[in-house]
C-alpha cells in the first residue's frame, strides 16, 4: 500500500459522542442569542454591547487569540499538545517589535513569525524527537521565552528613542480601511438602535470597520487552514499522524516529517498573533502583553472541538468579553449578566429534556443567583470585567465538555517503528 491509499481513503464518520453540530441548528442557535441580545439592550439601555465601535474592537482582539487557536490546532491535528503557544506569541511579539520599528511594520510581521516558529522547533524537538511530556515542553518554553525576551529587551530597547527595558520604540502603522459608503451606512444603522436591525448592523458594521490589512489575513487564514487539512491528500496525512501514527507510518507516511511541519506552522500561527498584538493592537512591544492570550486561544480551539469554524466562534467569544474593558465595560458586562441568566433559564430546559436533573437544579440556582445580582446592583466592579474574559473560558469549557473529541493520538508518546 502507498501514502495514495491515506489521500483517497473516506473519512471516519465521528461517533455519537464527537458528533457535529449541523449548520441549520448552529445558525438558529447564533439568530436566538442575537434576538435575546438585542431584547436585553433594550431592557438595559447598554446600547454598547452591539455597537459597532464595539464588535471592530471584538474582532481585532479576537484576531490574535484565533491566532493562536490555529496554531494549536495544526499542532494537535498532528498529535502534538502545544501548551507553549504563549511562549511562541511572546516571541513573536519581541521579535515582531523588533524587527518592526527598524524596517517597517511588514518586515516586523515576517520577523515575529519567525520568532514564534522558532520557538516551535524546540517544542518539536523535544516532544517529537526526544520524547518529553507535551505539557512540561511547552511550560518550560513559555517560561524560556518570558526569560528570554525580557533579557534581550534590556540591550535592544532600553537605549532606543522612546524605548526601555519593558518597551519598545513605536512602531509604523499598517494603516486600517473601511469598506466604502456601506460602513458608514451600517454605522448609521445601528445608532438608530432599532430592535434587531440595529444589532445586526452594529455586528456587520464592525467586521468591516477600521480593519487593519493583517486582520484580513488572519480572517482568511481560518477557511485557508480547513481547505489544507480537510481537503488535501497533505492535510489527511498529516491528520492521521494525530488519529493513529502507527497505521499512518505502515502506510508510508513520514509521521516525524509530518509532526515537524504541523508543530512549526502552528508556532508560525502563534508568532503571527504576537506580532499582532505588538505592532496592529498597540503598535508597541509591551512586557507582559499577550496576557495569557496563547491560553486562550487554546481554550478557543478546544471549544470549538478542534475544527476551524468552532474555533473561530470561540475565538470571537472570547475576544469579545476580552474588548469589554476597553469600552464602557461595567455597563456592558452589568447587562450581560443579564443575558446569560437568561441563557442559562434556556439551559435548564434542555438539561430537563435530557433527564439530567441534578446538573439541572445546579444549573437553575446559578441563573436565579446572576437575576439576583443583576436586580441589586446597577454596575459591576472592574475587576469583573478584567477577568471576565477568564471566566467566560471556563464556563465555555465546561459547559462543552461533553461534547468534545480531541484526535486519538493528541499528546500520546510515539517512535518510529513502535508498531512493528
Amino acid at each position: 500500500m502507498s501514502t495514495a491509499t491515506i489521500a483517497k481513503a473516506p473519512a471516519k464518520q465521528p461517533g455519537k459522542g464527537g458528533r457535529r453540530m449541523s449548520l441549520p441548528v448552529l445558525l438558529l442557535i447564533i439568530s436566538g442569542v442575537l434576538i435575546l441580545t438585542s431584547i436585553v439592550r433594550l431592557i438595559t439601555g447598554a446600547d454598547g454591547i452591539t455597537s459597532t465601535g464595539q464588535m471592530s474592537t471584538a474582532l481585532r482582539a479576537a484576531v490574535p487569540i484565533g491566532l493562536a487557536g490555529l496554531g494549536g490546532l495544526w499542532a494537535e491535528r498532528a498529535g502534538v499538545v502545544n501548551i507553549g503557544l504563549e511562549g511562541m506569541m511572546i516571541l513573536g511579539t519581541w521579535f515582531g517589535a523588533w524587527a518592526g520599528y527598524q524596517w517597517g511594520p511588514w518586515t516586523g510581521v515576517v520577523v515575529g513569525i519567525i520568532g514564534g516558529a522558532l520557538g516551535a522547533v524546540l517544542h518539536a524537538i523535544a516532544t517529537v524527537t526526544f520524547n518529553v511530556n507535551h505539557i512540561v515542553s511547552g511550560v518550560a518554553l513559555n517560561i524560556l521565552a518570558l526569560g528570554t525576551t525580557r533579557y534581550l529587551s534590556k540591550f535592544t530597547f532600553e537605549d532606543a528613542p522612546q524605548g526601555s527595558s519593558k518597551q519598545s520604540p513605536p512602531i509604523d502603522s499598517l494603516g486600517t480601511f473601511d469598506v466604502p459608503g456601506l460602513s458608514s451606512w451600517l454605522e448609521t444603522l445601528n445608532q438608530k438602535h432599532w430592535f434587531l436591525i440595529s444589532d445586526i448592523a452594529g455586528l456587520v458594521g464592525g467586521l468591516i470597520t477600521d480593519l487593519s490589512p493583517l486582520t484580513v489575513v488572519a480572517v482568511a487564514l481560518v477557511p485557508a487552514t480547513w481547505y489544507v487539512l480537510w481537503r488535501t491528500s497533505f492535510g489527511l496525512r498529516l491528520r492521521s499522524c494525530g488519529e493513529n501514527p502507527i497505521a499512518a507510518e505502515s502506510l508510508g507516511v513520514n509521521v516525524y516529517k509530518y509532526k515537524y511541519i504541523a508543530v512549526i506552522i502552528s508556532g508560525g500561527f502563534a508568532g503571527l498573533g504576537g506580532a499582532f498584538l505588538s505592532i496592529v493592537s498597540s503598535n508597541v512591544y509591551l512586557d507582559g502583553q499577550t496576557a495569557g492570550r496563547g491560553y486562550i486561544g487554546l481554550a478557543a480551539m478546544i471549544f470549538g472541538n478542534w475544527m476551524p469554524g468552532g474555533l473561530a466562534l470561540g475565538a470571537g467569544l472570547f475576544g469579545y468579553t476580552d474588548s469589554l474593558k476597553l469600552r464602557g465595560g461595567t455597563t456592558n458586562v452589568h447587562a450581560l449578566i443579564l443575558l446569560l441568566a437568561i441563557l442559562l433559564v434556556f439551559g435548564v430546559a434542555y438539561l430537563v429534556w435530557k433527564k439530567k436533573y441534578v446538573p439541572a437544579a445546579i444549573t437553575a440556582a446559578i441563573s436565579a443567583l446572576m437575576f439576583v445580582w443583576y436586580a441589586t446592583t446597577d454596575d459591576v466592579p472592574n475587576q469583573v470585567v478584567t477577568a471576565s474574559p477568564y471566566v467566560i473560558t471556563l464556563l465555555v469549557l465546561s459547559l462543552s465538555a461533553q461534547r468534545l473529541r480531541m484526535p486519538k493520538a493528541d499528546g500520546l508518546p510515539y517512535r518510529k517503528g513502535q508498531g512493528k
